[in-house]
C-alpha cells in the first residue's frame, strides 16, 4: 500500500501519525500529495508506524535495495527454498 492510500484509513489521526514519524502535519500533507518526495530518513518510521502496511520497498521501488541492503538479503533468504535432507532411496 502506498502512503496516500494508508493515510485515507478511516479513523487515522494524521496529526498523531505525523508526530510519531517525526514530521509536521504540513510535511506529511506534502508527502501525501506528492508535493515533496518522502526523504529516506523517514521511511523506516513510516513502515513501523503504519504497522508494515507501507513498506520501504513500496516507497522506494527503484532503489530500496541499494539504500537498505539488509532488506534485500532478508528478502532473498526468505525466498530461497529451505534446505532439505536427502531422501533415502
Amino acid at each position: 500500500m502506498n502512503l496516500p492510500t494508508f493515510l485515507k484509513t478511516p479513523g487515522l489521526n494524521k496529526a498523531a501519525f505525523a508526530r510519531r514519524i517525526g514530521v509536521s502535519s504540513a510535511m506529511l500533507y506534502q508527502f501525501e500529495n506528492g508535493i515533496r518526495p518522502i526523504p529516506t530518513k523517514y521511511a523506516a518510521a513510516i513502515e513501523v508506524e503504519s504497522g508494515g502496511q507501507v513498506t520501504r520497498q513500496e516507497m522506494f521501488p527503484d532503489d530500496w535495495e541499494s539504500i537498505w541492503p539488509e532488506l534485500a538479503r532478508r528478502r532473498r533468504k526468505a525466498a530461497s527454498p529451505p534446505a532439505t535432507a536427502p531422501q533415502p532411496q
